[in-house]
């Protein structure tokens, strides 16, 4: 096979294809029963025409047998005048008169034939129409019913190509929704390390440092009037303070990591307490 016929080949298959796709089996029947309807209204046609010709040679047949008769009386009359050249003429038109009128009864016979024909093709051919209209809408209903069965089961299934897109489209919100979580964490924990600070905060880290020892030396004075008010004792002393001033960080630090320890060490001190009074 070469070059050109393949290409040739190639091309019919790829068109048969797009038609096979795009074609619609409802409009394809309805065409088909239009275009046996045109061929019968032209075979009605044909017929009508055929016996209008039929009519007229029947009708120029009548014409020539009255002249056959009036040939033959003109023959009669000039026979009783003694005029047989006369009469020999008229039964000479006569004899072409009637050669005609056989002609024309050999035609209309034929032309009869024919129209017989046609009308039997005629009634066949609408006996078809019939059936062929029958089996058309039978074939219509069928597919439409198989078009709205495939069309529910795609549905269901989502194999379809409007589930498709839908798929799609749940995916792609999935993906952009997993992106803004991921970006929304990292922003959190930017912030809670303290690496966003610089740009929403004017506080540099030295400050922030000198803040966290401000708090911490807060807390030691509180912890001291407490112990004043209760008669305690400071459980450094003085000495310590430097100690618990470098500390501070330290202590701050592991705070976070400790506290449900303290918080239940401190309710069992309450507890305790409780019960000695």
């Amino acid at each position: 096979m070469g070059i050109l016929s393949r290409t040739s080949y190639v091309i019919r298959s790829k068109i048969n294809a797009l038609l096979n796709r795009t074609e619609d089996p409802s409009e394809t029947l309805d065409y088909s029963y239009e275009q046996m309807r045109d061929e019968l209204q032209e075979v009605k046609q044909g017929i009508a025409d055929l016996t209008t010709q039929k009519k007229r040679l029947e009708m120029q047949k009548r014409r020539l047998e009255e002249n056959v008769d009036k040939h033959n009386e003109q023959a009669r009359t000039a026979v009783e005048q003694d005029r047989e050249d006369l009469a020999r003429q008229a039964l000479e038109k006569k004899k072409q008169k009637m050669n005609q009128i056989e002609d024309l009864e050999g035609q209309v016979a034929d032309l009869q034939q024919t129209q017989d024909a046609l009308v039997e093709k005629k009634d066949k051919l609408q006996n078809r129409i019939e059936e062929f209209r029958t089996k058309k809408e039978s074939m219509k209903a069928r597919y439409e019913a198989a078009e709205a069965s495939a069309r529910v089961s795609e549905a269901v299934t989502g194999a379809g190509d409007e589930m498709e897109n839908v798929s799609q489209a749940i995916d792609r919100a999935e993906e952009r929704t997993q992106d803004m979580e991921a970006r929304s964490a990292a922003l959190d924990e930017l912030e809670e390390t303290g690496a966003l600070d610089s740009s929403l905060s004017d506080k540099d880290s030295l400050e922030r440092e000198l803040d966290e020892i401000s708090a911490d030396n807060e807390v030691e004075a509180e912890l001291d009037t407490l112990r004043s008010e209760m008669g305690k004792e400071s459980g450094n002393g003085s000495n310590d303070a430097a100690e618990t001033d470098t500390d501070a960080d330290v202590a701050s630090n592991s705070s976070s990591d400790s506290d449900p320890a303290i918080e239940s060490e401190l309710e069992e001190l309450q507890e305790d307490k409780s019960k000695s009074n």
